[in-house]
């Protein structure tokens, strides 16, 4: 994947945390600001992608950096709904083996070329059956995705789920192959390359 430069010019998730942290001192709960934090979410999505366009309309990137500079965009952003689903709206202080969750990304995001107006594909691996905490999560990430008008083809799966649809599939099992480790347990993004 082609480094991009000037990073923070695109996306600073350091200031988009605190920016998130900021709505959420001031409320009940999490989900008493959620139209908040949709804001903020979008105006950093917003300020991305017009900082990307700028760069592509004024020569300083070919189509290639484009690509990634959109995909690193999706990545943090990504990356910060998931921090504020488990550690802030459904926290667990001590989580149990089936309390982890691996969010990976698939398909042209996967490889680190996100197209424009492309789908976001996210796998969402656990360790073993689903717990109520992961499908919370999950379905919290989803719904603050599809509120910022993204496209997200997603999947829940366990590692032996992943291969045994991977044997019959070979459009899942590609997608694993070029699948990328995107955030949370990375253990489990591991066992998974290593046993597909």
């Amino acid at each position: 994947m082609v480094t991009v430069p000037k990073q923070r010019a695109v996306v600073d998730r350091a200031a988009l945390n605190s920016a998130l942290e900021h709505v959420l001192e001031g409320a009940r709960s999490p989900s008493a600001c959620r139209a908040e934090l949709v804001k903020v979410l979008k105006d950093a999505h917003g300020r991305g992608n017009d900082e990307i366009q700028r760069r592509f309309d004024a020569n300083e990137a070919d189509g290639e950096v484009t690509v990634c500079a959109r995909s690193f965009l999706m990545d943090q952003l990504v990356r910060s709904i998931y921090d504020l689903a488990g550690d802030r709206v459904y926290p667990v202080p001590n989580p149990t083996l089936s309390e982890h969750l691996c969010l990976t990304a698939g398909g042209g995001y996967g490889r680190g070329e996100l197209a424009p107006h492309s789908d976001i594909d996210l796998l969402f691996l656990l360790p073993y059956k689903q717990s109520l905490w992961g499908e919370q999560v999950v379905e919290y990430m989803l719904y603050m995705l599809w509120d910022l008008r993204l496209k997200v083809g997603h999947a829940t799966r366990t590692i032996n789920e992943c291969i045994r649809l991977s044997i019959s599939d070979l459009t899942i099992r590609t997608t694993l192959l070029e699948a990328r480790y995107l955030w949370g347990d990375e253990a489990l993004f591991k066992e998974m390359k290593e046993r597909v």
